[in-house]
């Protein structure tokens, strides 16, 4: 009759079983407390007959064998298994004693009464004669079976024909309900009472409800109903009804039936169809639970139907007005709009300003001064804020919008605030290795370039006169409005000392420094008040060496000669050759033996035969060596490498220069 598999159990004849079990259990336990007390009534006792009018009590107590023979004849056309009329003649506890005209009273339990408020001492009830007398000599009576006899061809006619009856709900049991069928109880199995789990059961109860008999077992007194075969029937017939009425664009009533996170399907009356998330508003929905709840009876339009394969597409939005219509009108470039945070991306923030449009604040358009490498530095979801509309692009329903445009840009004024040359106080707030940033007002910083914070000193890295947090004075050297730079210099703090040190440090004068970096080409020497020389390879005077490090160390300290001072490169060559020249010839030796102790051994070094005349031998690759009448004093500029130099005064801040690299390196006369 019905594919859905029920249960094959019978919980309610069990039930009934335990029923009449208590009831036995009790009624033995009655009896035997009215026999052993003597008193009470006796439900062995010969017979009983109605009395005639003129018999006393004496003579009621017995009847003559002529009335006892047609009392038995009255018997005669009773038998067991036949429905009879009785007298109920009381309640005890959980049992009814009826009275049937036997010998002696019947007990039935109270529960097989669908009506207990009706079953009262006196009433008139017809119940099932399932024995005339059992072991213990009483009558077996039966309310259920009764009811059951009764309706029994009533049921039978319904299930075979598969006619829908009504029944009531009554109680919940194991594996399902009990319901009420024409006076007699049925059984609803869970998987039966609905076309899916049915989450609160107990709010079913006391309806009255459509059910199909679905199984029948008259020896066990067993129905099993269906309400989900009602259903199914019924949403069938709907679904067949709608797929010949259905077609796109139709707004029809339905109700919510599932929710998922890409959508909800929607009950149209037998058939689903699917509103995605995407259709739900046109707003920003990232949930359906934000707009739906299961059981909600709402208005969809179709927005596509395929009846081969029975799928729907359906719209919420669609049945309100598209927002972006007259969006130009609305908000126009350069207007200022209110609107609420609704989501923070790494790029930038969306903010609606209503429901179904949204702009984009990117994340260059947050700060004028600030470098925001977040969004969420800035704003956070859920604030109201106030930006300006930048563009508007309704095909592809976008809105730029600016935060920064609220407020006027500062750079546009910065020059006119800060003029060229003007002195200020800022605070360090990063180093690099190729200069410091200085702030010097909220959010606007400023780059001190390693080549201004000296006019003596070159500087490989910013932290050797600057550390982070350090208030420092500068002098605005340039400001960029266009590429929103600003050049400072801490070295334009002081007068430029190279005027004096030409006096200073005149040609030939000996100095005395220390070693404070050693490159290919050169010593760099600190002669004191942060004043710096370089010795050029090729006044080291010290032959046989391929690279300075191979004999000086930083720290050396050695005795100078000044051979050349350029004010104009900030420059002052020394020369270690030219000193040692001076000195006498054991001197010179002494020198010689200090330092070339620390030449390593190299493998490579050959001697060689001299040449023709006489000269001294030389290592294998090394270049041969001359000197010029007045070499010293004549070192070409290109010898000393670009390190050595800077910008002039006032000059723009650049990238980084290395060391020995490029055009820093020069060639040395005579290699």
């Amino acid at each position: 009759m019905v594919e859905n598999k029920v249960d094959e159990g019978l919980p309610v004849e069990e039930e009934k079983h335990k029923a009449g079990k208590e009831v036995g259990e009790r009624r033995g336990r009655s009896e035997g407390e009215r026999s052993s007390s003597g008193s009470g009534r006796r439900y062995d006792r010969p017979m009983r007959a109605p009395r005639d009018a003129g018999m006393d009590d004496d003579d009621a107590g017995q009847l003559s064998p002529e009335m006892l023979a047609l009392y038995e004849d009255s018997l005669k056309d009773i038998t067991e298994g036949e429905i009879v009329r009785g007298i109920v003649v009381r309640i005890e506890g959980e049992d009814v004693l009826v009275d049937v005209g036997f010998k002696s009273e019947g007990t039935i339990p109270l529960c097989e009464f669908p009506d207990r408020d009706n079953v009262k001492p006196g009433a008139e009830v017809e119940v099932y004669l399932e024995k005339m007398e059992d072991q213990d000599g009483l009558v077996v009576l039966s309310k259920q079976k009764a009811d059951f006899a009764k309706v029994w061809d009533r049921v039978k006619d319904a299930s075979d024909s598969e006619t829908v009856v009504e029944g009531k709900l009554l109680r919940k049991i194991k594996g399902g309900l009990v319901v009420d069928l024409f006076g007699v109880e049925a059984f609803l199995p869970g998987s039966q009472v609905a076309l899916r789990q049915v989450q609160n059961i107990d709010q079913l109860l006391n309806q009255t409800l459509r059910f199909k008999i679905i199984k029948l077992n008259k020896r066990r007194r067993n129905i099993v109903v269906s309400r989900r075969v009602v259903l199914e029937e019924e949403r069938a017939r709907q679904k067949s009804s709608i797929l010949k009425e259905l077609a796109k664009d139709q707004v029809r009533e339905g109700v919510v039936k599932n929710i998922t996170d890409f959508g909800a399907f929607v009950d149209l009356g037998g058939i689903d169809g699917l509103l995605h998330v995407t259709d739900m508003s046109w707003g920003r929905v990232s949930h359906p639970s934000e707009v739906l709840a299961i059981g909600d009876k709402i208005k969809v339009k179709v927005l596509s139907f395929e009846p081969e394969r029975e799928r729907i597409s359906l719209g919420l939005k669609q049945l309100t007005a598209y927002p972006w219509e007259n969006v130009e009108e609305k908000y126009k470039i350069g207007s200022k709009v209110r609107g609420k945070v609704v989501s923070i991306t790494d790029y930038g923030a969306f903010v609606e300003l209503e429901r179904g449009i949204e702009g984009l604040i990117h994340v260059s358009e947050m700060s004028w001064t600030r470098h925001v490498r977040h969004p969420s530095r800035v704003l956070a979801i859920g604030d109201t804020i106030e930006a300006v509309v930048l563009k508007v692009d309704k095909d592809s329903e976008k809105i730029s919008l600016g935060l920064k445009q609220v407020e006027p840009d500062p750079w546009l004024t910065l020059d006119e605030k800060y003029p060229v040359g003007t002195r200020l106080w800022g605070k360090v707030r990063n180093l690099t290795n190729f200069g410091a940033f200085v702030e010097i007002e909220e959010g606007i910083d400023g780059l001190v370039h390693i080549s201004d914070m000296s006019w003596t000193r070159r500087i490989s890295h910013a932290s050797e006169i600057l550390k982070k947090s350090d208030k420092v004075e500068v002098v605005v050297l340039n400001i960029d409005k266009d590429n929103r730079r600003i050049s400072l210099g801490l070295k334009q703090v002081s007068e430029d000392p190279w005027q004096d040190l030409v006096e200073k440090f005149p040609l030939n004068l000996t100095v005395h420094g220390t070693v404070v970096r050693i490159l290919d080409r050169g010593l760099i020497v600190d002669l004191g008040d942060e004043i710096e020389g370089f010795v050029p390879f090729s006044q080291m005077g010290i032959e046989d060496i391929r690279k300075p490090m191979d004999v000086f160390q930083a720290g050396d300290e050695l005795d100078l000669k000044v051979i050349r001072v350029d004010p104009e490169a900030r420059r002052i060559v020394l020369s270690l050759r030219a000193y040692l020249s001076e000195l006498p010839a054991e001197a010179q030796e002494d020198f010689m033996k200090r330092y070339l102790s620390r030449k390593p051994i190299s493998s490579e070094a050959q001697t060689i035969e001299p040449p023709a005349g006489g000269s001294e031998p030389v290592a294998a690759g090394e270049p041969e060596r001359t000197q010029e009448a007045g070499e010293q004093g004549q070192v070409a500029a290109e010898e000393i490498p670009e390190e050595t130099t800077g910008p002039g005064p006032g000059g723009e801040s650049g990238g980084e220069t290395s060391e020995g690299e490029g055009s820093s390196q020069t060639s040395e006369p005579g290699q």
